[in-house]
């Protein structure tokens, strides 16, 4: 039987790659959207290369929507074997290559932190009696170098003078949220890891950047077969936290 696979936000950049590679390796692999229009444009692409994937509604922080996408899985496939949290955001409140903890307004960082955060936690939580029943299921959360405290701590880093306060934080809870629940789960058949893409030429990473989004992906697309828990890796290679 087919692996089935969800990997949010998976209409552009990043999710869309990472559903296309999934795909190649044999998956079903669920596409979810909040935007049906893009998300269906996004699905019928892949489908024209002859890959075996279908769009789901999800609005990351509509309950309503999460329950629904859970609902929707088990009785349609009984199980979930991989599950990607991809979908995220940098907000527009905060201005790039700026440190912006002095400045960054409430608002900016419940919106970031309701996306990047809390409803992950919320929809993986939800997930985890389908990923259960998977013989190999695998979460894999898509973080960011930057979420590093370690890496923002060290001067001499490149990274660290990288500094939009509520996404970085945002992404330090997600690690931190890796960690826990690989700690949670060590006793069952599902490995929690996140990825840290590289800087990917996406809506978020800019036209600079020097990776293309087929690169980026494959360290979600790896991870969805690691033998590993509770690890933060780029391309096979383990981050500080």
């Amino acid at each position: 039987m087919k692996r089935i696979v969800l990997v949010t936000g998976a209409n552009k950049g990043l999710g869309l790659e990472t559903a296309r590679q999934l795909a190649r390796e044999g998956a079903r692999v669920l596409m979810a959207s909040r935007n049906k229009e893009r998300g269906t444009v996004a699905v019928q692409k892949l489908k024209d290369e002859g890959l075996d994937v279908a769009f789901v509604q999800l609005e990351v922080t509509d309950d309503t929507e999460v329950d629904e996408l859970v609902e929707h899985i088990s009785t349609d496939y009984g199980k979930l074997d991989v599950l990607v949290n991809n979908a995220g955001i940098m907000h527009n409140g905060e201005p790039g290559g700026v440190n912006t903890a002095e400045i960054v307004e409430a608002e900016v960082l419940k919106e970031t932190f309701d996306v990047n955060f809390f409803s992950l936690v919320h929809l993986t939580q939800k997930l985890l009696p389908l990923l259960k029943k998977s013989e190999s299921g695998r979460i894999i959360n898509v973080s960011s170098i930057l979420g590093s405290n370690t890496v923002q701590s060290d001067e001499s880093s490149p990274w660290s003078g990288i500094k939009p306060f509520a996404y970085n934080a945002s992404k330090a809870a997600l690690n931190s949220f890796t960690v826990h629940l690989a700690a949670a789960l060590k006793d069952t058949n599902i490995k929690v890891n996140s990825a840290h893409p590289g800087w990917v030429k996406t809506d978020l990473g800019g036209k600079n950047a020097p990776l293309e989004a087929t690169d980026g992906a494959k360290t979600s697309v790896s991870l969805s077969s690691a033998d590993f828990t509770g690890k933060f890796v780029h391309n096979g290679e383990e981050i500080a936290w």
